[in-house]
């Protein structure tokens, strides 16, 4: 069975790994390892492939940053060649970038099957260009895999049939739980000089808190309220970076004493920061159920969630940019008051297995 991997931007690298891993270790797959190009520099791409064992890309795109509808289009017309010369069984997509929707449209327009990782999560805010992408891949596909419960019942009453459902579990966890290990090996705290559970980690990037001066400049007011309580960690995304210059607001950071901005982190060092961090505010949906697999508190500045789960089993919460209350949250964390949380179900390593036992069976391998 030939099968198109698709990855883009950098959560899909870790969702990709174990099941292109899995796929390469069973001679009833032929996988390839098709790179868009959408996210690609040292720390959001490279070292990703390097840390998490992935091989180089067989096809790299280049597609590169752009607005939405120009991005989407130029990896359409990129990856049409692609599926046209090499006439794969099936394609399969994770989570919910541009790449993902780009893909599985040409793909279900030349009658490719479709496989989507990550089907089912729903925020139910449109204004969210990831709920569009994940609302129209789902509708496209023919196989969708879901990693929490939330996303069957998501899938179900928008009348996909139930035989294209399947929980399998959160492949995210599956390289969380294969490299932990390792990362426990990173010198970072050391580098950082930080103490375990004496310090906070923020990332930030999301459209809604960066983009814009209004926007961030309430972001900031809500970081400086933060490391009044607790001493923060801040790798600057590539997209934040580029706000603070464009706003003229980069030494709003300098006047904040216990904050620490530094430069993008590859998985090791970023999973090791995470995992001994006293709470992480977020506003990454992957961040969110890595943190709730690992048990740190975490404070999702968002109103809404695509990941359910992590709120009602896990370790995270949902709050607004109000300095009061998020300065209110961390003093709750460092008093030991925060939820304890669970796992939740099939978050155990194994999605990416169930997914290569599914395809064996269900896939066709009908070419086009």
């Amino acid at each position: 069975m030939r099968v198109i991997n698709i990855v883009g931007a950098r959560p899909n690298f870790m969702k990709v790994a174990p099941i292109h891993r899995a796929m390469a270790a069973d001679p009833c797959f032929e996988p390839m390892l098709v790179h868009t190009g959408q996210h690609y520099d040292e720390m959001l791409s490279a070292v990703f492939f390097k840390e998490l064992e992935l091989p180089p890309p067989d096809i790299f795109l280049g597609v590169g940053s752009d607005t939405h509808a120009r991005q989407t289009a130029a990896v359409m017309q990129a990856v049409e060649p692609v599926v046209l010369a090499h006439k794969p069984d099936l394609m399969l997509v994770v989570g919910d970038v541009n790449s993902t929707l780009a893909c599985a449209l040409v793909a279900s327009k030349l009658h490719v099957p479709v496989a989507h990782v990550e089907a089912g999560l729903r925020s139910f805010d449109r204004r969210m260009p990831e709920e569009i992408n994940r609302i129209v891949t789902d509708a496209v596909s023919d196989l969708l895999f879901v990693s929490e419960e939330s996303g069957v019942a998501n899938l179900l009453r928008e009348g996909i049939p139930p035989e294209k459902i399947h929980l399998v579990g959160n492949v995210m966890i599956d390289s969380l739980a294969a490299h932990r290990a390792k990362a426990a090996r990173s010198p970072i705290l050391d580098t950082l000089g930080v103490r375990p559970k004496s310090y906070g980690v923020v990332t930030l990037h999301r459209p809604s808190n960066v983009d814009g001066r209004e926007a961030l400049q309430r972001t900031l007011e809500a970081l400086a309220a933060v490391q009044a309580e607790l001493p923060v960690v801040f790798p600057i995304h590539p997209r934040t970076r580029g706000a603070l210059a464009q706003f003229g607001l980069e030494d709003e950071l300098a006047r904040m004493p216990n904050l620490r901005p530094i430069e993008p982190l590859g998985y090791l060092d970023f999973l090791q920061l995470v995992q001994h961090a006293a709470a992480v505010l977020t506003d990454s949906g992957g961040i969110q159920e890595e943190t709730t697999y690992i048990g740190v508190p975490c404070i999702t500045l968002r109103d809404t969630t695509e990941r359910p789960a992590t709120v009602s089993l896990g370790t995270n919460e949902l709050a607004p940019l109000d300095p009061a209350v998020l300065a209110g949250h961390v003093r709750r964390i460092l008093r030991g008051q925060w939820k304890q949380g669970r796992i939740p179900p099939l978050w155990d390593g194994k999605a990416a297995s169930r997914i290569a036992e599914v395809l064996r069976v269900r896939a066709s391998p009908a070419r086009t």
